[in-house]
């Protein structure tokens, strides 16, 4: 399939808007640099932690399950930059098209999820600087610390040195994790027995499972992820094989991370039936049990990499989310202006035509994300600052009851969100033909949709809607 767009000279066209092409690049090493980037965010302290107690639950016999759930996530997030660069406009651009709901949705979303997101991750940022340094602050003090470090440097920063920063502290996690993997002396013969698709014999271990999956570094980073690859300057499908092959690292790199832990858990804590919390905080146990076993060294060696892991969560998602969220803006105000313009018989147009107002500003294009003015803007810094101070409060003042259950709830729904109107959007005419979904891709979002569906659902069930009313 040749690397082209049925591209038209004209940037009026309301139906699929349609990116300039160009020499096809071929898939390099060298460019490798959104793939860590969402590697990175997507996997926080709270996916080590759920792929430890299935490996101390479980032992190796849910490893294909962790696998599972990086092919899926391998999926949507090839979906998401198949879009940007096939396109040439970004995600919340193809969103809008499918009408207001969607647009709703995603305000909600972010205004509610980035308010109590913000305040967990600065606390599990500050949870393992806390146990290397016990004695220089406490642990409210050190999440506040580490909100205002990461407000700092995705404010002064774009995305070249962002993605330099990432790397290295992927680099860091990546070789904590594998040490801690080797160092527990794995068992390849069950390790290998784990490949095969069996459910522990457990209560509800169908949910525990697609749990594990779901939860394999699964979250809005995903839709990041082409927000990332045009920032990288990617922009047309020259660089479909280059994101592909960057995509596809990213997700290496995850299911290292978590069959790696998941070793830990079967080896260390399996064997010698010992239970950790859930949280972050199991994290912290973890550690005190490293001590006893091999030492302080390999303790604080582990507090490093849970570091890592955490911030880079925090900073991915100030710069991830901060920029998808100027780009609903950027769209909005153009979308407006344009209605303005038109006036009464425009708006009636411009309700139909979606896509076309955006595309023929720039407003929601990929060159737009590209050309870096989009992390200047103060709508992405109005969105940083949204996630560092407002959840100090919860910080010093605990977490609104109320508040949390609409944090879970939109969390388990965004999701089954991404993957319903990704397949919307790559199997109708707003894609160019070539670069709509086939048959594995249409499968592997098909199963997405439905797992998370699945998920959601069990979510919104168990929470207590009573104490809630």
């Amino acid at each position: 399939m040749a690397d082209t767009t049925d591209s038209t000279d004209s940037k009026d066209n309301a139906a699929p808007g349609t990116a300039a092409t160009s020499t096809p690049r071929k898939s390099s090493w060298k460019y490798i640099g959104p793939g860590i980037v969402v590697a990175a965010t997507g996997v926080g302290a709270g996916d080590l932690v759920a792929t430890l107690i299935a490996g101390s639950n479980f032992g190796y016999t849910l490893l294909w399950a962790a696998i599972i759930g990086c092919l899926v996530k391998i999926s949507l997030a090839e979906a998401a930059g198949r879009w940007h660069l096939s396109t040439g406009r970004t995600l919340f651009d193809g969103w809008a098209s499918l009408g207001r709901w969607t647009t709703w949705f995603f305000v909600v979303y972010v205004v509610i999820w980035g308010f109590v997101y913000g305040a967990a991750a600065m606390s599990s940022s500050a949870l393992p600087l806390q146990a290397l340094f016990p004695d220089v602050m406490d642990l409210k003090a050190w999440a506040v610390a580490c909100g205002l470090v990461g407000l700092v440097f995705v404010w002064f920063n774009k995305y070249e040195i962002f993605e330099k920063v990432m790397t290295v502290l992927v680099g860091v996690m990546f070789v904590v994790t594998v040490y801690l993997a080797i160092r527990v002396t794995p068992n390849l013969a069950d390790a290998f027995a784990g490949l095969l698709p069996v459910l522990p014999d457990e209560k509800d271990s169908i949910l525990n499972t697609l749990g594990l999956i779901g939860g394999v570094g699964g979250t809005i980073t995903l839709a990041a992820y082409g927000y990332w690859v045009n920032a990288k300057g990617w922009t047309n499908t020259g660089w479909m094989k280059v994101m592909r092959l960057d995509n596809r690292v990213a997700y290496a790199t995850t299911g290292i991370f978590v069959v790696a832990m998941l070793f830990v858990g079967a080896e260390l804590l399996h064997s010698a039936n010992v239970a950790i919390a859930s949280g972050d905080k199991g994290l912290i146990q973890l550690s005190d049990i490293l001590e006893d076993k091999y030492g302080t060294a390999t303790a604080k060696f582990f507090l490093i990499g849970f570091f890592a892991t955490s911030f880079t969560s925090l900073i991915g998602v100030w710069h991830g989310v901060s920029l998808m969220f100027a780009d609903f803006v950027a769209r909005y105000r153009t979308d407006a202006a344009a209605r303005a313009e038109k006036g009464t018989a425009g708006a009636g147009a411009g309700a139909g035509a979606g896509a076309g107002a955006a595309s023929d500003g720039g407003a929601a294009s990929g060159e737009a994300i590209a050309s870096g003015g989009r992390e200047k803007s103060w709508p992405f810094r109005a969105y940083l600052l949204w996630l560092t101070f407002p959840p100090i409060i919860l910080l010093f003042q605990g977490q609104p009851f109320r508040l949390i259950i609409l944090y879970g709830v939109l969390g388990a729904a965004f999701l089954p969100f991404l993957a319903g109107t990704l397949l919307w959007l790559l199997n109708s005419s707003r894609t160019p033909r070539e670069w709509r979904n086939g048959l594995l891709s249409n499968a592997m979002l098909a199963i997405a949709g439905l797992l998370f569906l699945i998920l959601c659902v069990k979510q919104i069930w168990d929470q207590p809607w009573a104490d809630f009313l």
